[in-house]
């Protein structure tokens, strides 16, 4: 069985954490939701709290197959500043291990030298990243090498999606896909 990290970290986004964390679970791939501190109850940027199964301290790379960031932007910049979500990215993009991050979070990728050459995050956002690369808005989803990118909240089961399709293949994903109702997904 497959296993994503999704690390939570106060003022996270969140359509974007639940649903991925929601469509991956469907897709029989087994989440491990973890918070940057002891308390595992994380608030989040719209006040929504959602228990962590664990902490991110008691995560390791091997133990992974993919790690994908949710975004908002606190819990973005409290991503980037973490020094086990560093050494988590960096250890998995060295080992060419899957690494998603959606809306702000591609920032966090890119302060830990993991984002690749191509990506996409919230309009707007790659102002505090790298205009170089920037795919805006010519996908919803943007895979480059073992990193994959998403744009925001309206974009997440999408994202999510896409993660199945990597993780399980394509007849997995296009039984979610047609579950979820999900057709606008590319």
């Amino acid at each position: 069985m497959s296993r994503v990290l999704v690390p939570l970290a106060r003022g996270f986004e969140e359509i974007e954490a639940v649903s991925i964390i929601d469509v991956l679970r469907r897709a029989d791939i087994e989440v491990l939701v973890a918070s940057l501190d002891e308390n595992r109850a994380v608030k989040g940027a719209n006040g929504i709290t959602v228990m962590s199964d664990m902490h991110v301290k008691d995560v390791g790379a091997d133990e992974l197959d993919m790690i994908v960031l949710p975004g908002g932007v606190e819990g973005t910049y409290a991503l980037a500043e973490d020094a086990n979500v560093i050494k988590i990215l960096q250890e998995m993009d060295s080992k060419g291990k899957n690494i998603g991050a959606i809306c702000a979070a591609p920032y966090a990728l890119n302060k830990a030298g993991v984002l690749k050459q191509n990506y996409t995050c919230y309009p707007s956002f790659e102002e505090y990243i790298k205009d170089d690369g920037y795919m805006g808005d010519k996908a919803m989803v943007v895979e480059d090498g073992n990193v994959m990118t998403s744009r925001g909240p309206a974009t997440a089961i999408c994202f999510a999606l896409q993660i199945v399709k990597k993780l399980k293949g394509e007849e997995t994903y296009l039984m979610l896909k047609g579950g979820l109702l999900a057709d606008f997904c590319e």
